[in-house]
C-alpha cells in the first residue's frame, strides 16, 4: 500500500482547536458535558479536547474512556481473542450530555457498539459524536455532530490516525493499494 499524509501535526492541532470552539459555542459553560473517548485513539483525542475546553471554561471537564470490544457485532468472527481495554466513566451518565470522541468514522459499527456500552452506565440526556476524520461508507444510520475532516475514500483504502502520545507523531494518512492512483 502507498500512503500519503492528509493531516499533519499543525493541521490536527488547528482542527482540534476548531472543534473545541464549535463545542464551546454549542454548550457554553459545558456544565453538563462529559467527554468520553472510545479506546484507543479516541481517548487521546478526547483528552486534548478536554484540555482545550478547560482553558475556555476555566474548569476541568469530566473525561472518560470506553472500551467497546465486548459490544462489537463481529467479535466472534475475529481471529484470536479481542484485546480488552478498560472503560472508565468518572461521573454519573444519567441526565448528562455525553460527547463520544473517536478518530475515524467509517461503517458506524464502532459507534453502535459505543452507544450500547454507554447504556450500561445509565441514560444520558443527549449523546453527540465527534470524529477527527469521516471517511464515509456507512452501514448504519450514524452521523457525527462534529467532524474534523471529511475524506472521500474507497472501501479498500485505509485511514490511519497516528497520535503523538501513542505513536510518537501526529499524522493522518490515507493508504491506497499499490498501483492505485485515484
Amino acid at each position: 500500500m502507498s500512503a500519503h499524509v492528509i493531516l499533519n501535526k499543525e493541521e490536527i492541532s488547528r482542527t482540534l482547536d476548531r472543534l473545541a470552539s464549535q463545542i464551546f459555542e454549542r454548550h457554553g459553560s459545558c456544565e453538563t458535558l462529559q467527554l468520553v473517548g472510545i479506546q484507543r485513539r479516541g481517548v487521546d483525542l478526547a483528552r486534548r479536547l478536554a484540555d482545550l475546553l478547560s482553558r475556555r471554561t476555566g474548569r476541568p471537564l469530566p473525561l472518560g474512556s470506553l472500551d467497546i470490544n465486548l459490544y462489537r457485532d463481529d467479535w466472534t468472527s475475529l481471529e484470536g481473542k479481542p484485546h480488552l481495554g478498560q472503560s472508565r466513566i468518572p461521573a454519573p451518565v444519567d441526565a448528562a450530555d455525553i460527547l463520544l470522541v473517536d478518530d475515524v468514522l467509517f461503517t458506524g459499527r464502532t459507534i453502535r457498539a459505543a452507544l450500547e456500552a454507554l447504556q450500561d452506565y445509565g441514560r444520558p440526556r443527549t449523546v453527540e459524536l465527534l470524529v477527527l476524520v469521516d471517511r464515509g461508507h456507512r452501514e448504519l444510520p450514524i452521523q457525527a455532530t462534529y467532524v474534523g475532516r471529511s475524506v472521500a475514500t474507497r472501501r479498500e483504502e485505509r485511514i490511519d490516525v497516528l497520535i503523538e502520545e501513542r505513536d510518537g507523531l501526529d499524522e493522518v494518512r490515507l493508504s491506497r493499494p499499490d498501483g492505485d492512483r485515484a
